[in-house]
């Protein structure tokens, strides 16, 4: 198999394995555990923070242990994890579970995208990109699709299937070379001094904007068992739906993938902020299904964009390393646990103000805001591109 159809294979796999549980297991605890807003906030919570320290320490860990062996060793911890949350389902094993799930895909996701995208060109590496971001996108919904059922169908349903396909990407990962083969530094298409100091600018703009993406989105993704049972959704129904933002993300993918005009320019961040901002809104202050999956469709396109430049310009900025993976994961992370940080404030808020939408809307406005100024902040210190973007 050609190294880059093994690589994504394996990504596909392992996200429909991650999804399952990083975004299923707030439906099955919602269901099976009865746990409120802010229990599930909580588990976001313990899951982000756990994920973030883990997507820090990836960069250090491999550098010592080399790639292979890490992913080897993350994949096959993965599975231990994911029969006891399903064997012994109780609030606690749930906690402990999703914070190894957490700290171990850290881990896993930074080691990935360095294989995925080392030794490629710089255009080379938005086409790559855009195959990797949609092996991995595609994957997401399809596993909230399988999620409602599984959960419906057996408690450990949900975790058993996680726990086989990791099996499945254990024994791709032994196809693997020990380690990724990096662009060299000195490659002529490596970006000169001055685009590579343009591109870090963006990067810089587009990981403030992430920051506020996926506090955001992880904030949604808490509540949306609520917000779907509220309407009167089944819990089959609730996990399709909300895979509908998903949808949107998979199709910046693929646009962001094969057109190469947005490189190096700052509007796509610009036109990015209330596209999120809005979407977020509609999901949260919706009552009615239209309404709330119409702002799910918008907030996705948003995060999609956001996501997509960011890690182009980590990638091409730091050569493909763990490190670019490492701090791109990193905020992902932070973004994890702000945005459930944020959403308890909220509930907290709601006794004071009567509404528990205001609450989670006065939570979360900060973050958008400050994330908003500091990316903005950064962009208006480009000024214009010192030269054509490599190509």
């Amino acid at each position: 198999m050609p190294r880059l159809a093994l690589l994504l294979a394996l990504t596909f796999i392992e996200s429909l394995a991650t999804i399952l549980i990083e975004r299923g297991s707030y439906f099955f605890c919602h269901k099976h555990l009865n746990f409120s807003d802010a229990e599930n906030l909580s588990l976001a919570l313990t899951f982000g923070v756990a994920y973030a320290f883990g997507a820090l320490t990836s960069h250090r860990v491999t550098s010592r242990f080399g790639e292979k062996r890490i992913l080897t060793i993350v994949i096959a911890a993965q599975i231990p994890v994911h029969v006891c949350m399903g064997l012994v389902p109780t609030p606690a094993v749930l906690f402990i579970g999703m914070a190894l799930v957490g700290l171990l895909n850290g881990q896993k996701w930074p080691v990935v995208e360095s294989y995925v995208t080392a030794g490629h060109t710089p255009l080379r590496t938005a086409r790559i990109l855009g195959y990797f971001n949609i092996s991995w996108a595609l994957a997401v919904p399809t596993a909230l699709v399988m999620a409602g059922p599984l959960i419906e169908w057996r408690s450990w349903g949900l975790f058993g299937l996680a726990g086989a396909l990791n099996v499945i990407t254990l024994a791709l990962v032994v196809l693997l070379p020990r380690r990724p083969v990096h662009l060299a530094h000195d490659h002529p298409e490596r970006p000169r001094p001055e685009q590579a100091r343009h591109l870090a600018g963006l990067m810089n703009s587009a990981r403030f904007l992430m920051l506020a993406s996926y506090s955001s989105m992880w904030i949604l993704a808490a509540l949306m068992p609520r917000i779907f049972a509220d309407l009167g959704c089944s819990i089959g129904q609730a996990t399709t739906y909300s895979s509908a933002l998903d949808i949107t993300r998979l199709m910046a993918f693929a646009i962001l993938g094969v057109w190469t005009g947005w490189h190096g320019r700052a509007y796509p961040l610009v036109l990015a902020m209330p596209i999120l901002a809005g979407g977020f809104s509609m999901v949260i202050f919706g009552t009615s299904l239209p309404v709330v999956l119409a702002g799910e469709l918008l907030f996705g396109s948003g995060v999609g964009i956001i996501y997509f430049a960011a890690l182009y310009y980590a990638i091409v900025v730091k050569n493909a390393s763990v490190e670019a993976g490492g701090g791109h994961e990193g905020l992902i992370g932070s973004g994890f646990a702000l945005g459930p940080l944020a959403g308890l404030l909220g509930v907290a808020l709601e006794s004071s103000i009567g509404s528990r939408v205001g609450g989670i809307l006065l939570g979360a406005a900060p973050i958008f805001c400050i994330c908003f100024f500091l990316a903005g902040r950064s962009l208006h210190r480009l000024g214009r591109p010192a030269a054509k973007q490599p190509k």
